[in-house]
């Protein structure tokens, strides 16, 4: 009984703890950092797809990368869902809160199924190039661009909220030029010779482009939180 009631008052000090940081204004600061450490470990995926299509890095040991920079994803994503269901407000919108959340979750589990179906289906390309995907550069380089973008957009949150869809705007754009590489490589691809090689390239561009995607629906999860917030 005793011991219940010891871990009884040590809930009901957390609540009193995260209700005072509420008043004073502290979990909005710790909201927005939770978040910015997912969107961080996203970026980290991104960057690990990058070194892979630059040949910088093998596809299994770029595999074997990435299962930990996931489960890095997953515990930032908990921490966070645990730290709003905790708090009694929160710096924007809470459903947008999570939406944002599970978007950026989306971003790294499509790159996570990018570096494992690269692995998978075996080297591209012909020649000393064989090892690389060169064709994943700048789609790559556009996710990581918009990656940047949503970040400097969170950190604006707090500090200069009125500055905080543009920046938004500007990591959707990124997406969007993920799809434009997404077809311009593709548009390429179909030119020539329908082939085994022609395949892989057109699966692992489409998991890019579903990375754009999910990129442009974070962008939107906190423009629309911001819209909501200035009513």
């Amino acid at each position: 009984m005793r011991a219940v009631g010891v871990v009884s008052r040590a809930r009901r000090g957390g609540r009193l703890r995260r209700a005072w940081d509420d008043l004073r204004g502290a979990s909005g600061p710790r909201i927005v950092a939770l978040v910015a450490a997912q969107i961080a470990t996203a970026r980290s995926g991104a960057v690990l797809a990058l070194e892979t299509a630059h040949g910088r890095v093998a596809p299994p040991v770029a595999r074997a990368r990435m299962a930990r920079i996931e489960h890095e994803g997953d515990a930032a994503r908990a921490e966070l869902v645990k730290a709003l269901r905790g708090s009694l407000a929160t710096p924007i919108d809470r459903e947008d809160l999570y939406r944002l959340s599970r978007s950026v979750d989306d971003v790294l589990d499509h790159l996570r199924d990018y570096v494992r179906e690269g692995d998978l289906f075996g080297p591209t390309g012909s020649g000393a190039g064989a090892d690389t995907a060169r064709f994943a550069v700048e789609p790559l380089r556009a996710i990581i661009d918009g990656l940047d973008g949503l970040q400097v957009a969170l950190g604006r949150v707090l500090a200069d909220p009125a500055s905080v869809t543009s920046c938004a705007l500007a990591a959707r754009k990124a997406g969007g030029r993920v799809r434009q590489h997404y077809q311009t490589e593709l548009a390429r691809l179909f030119a020539g010779p329908l082939e085994m090689e022609v395949l892989r390239r057109r699966e692992l561009l489409a998991r890019l482009d579903a990375v754009g995607r999910r990129l442009g629906e974070a962008a939107d999860a906190l423009a629309d939180a911001m819209l909501k917030r200035s009513m």
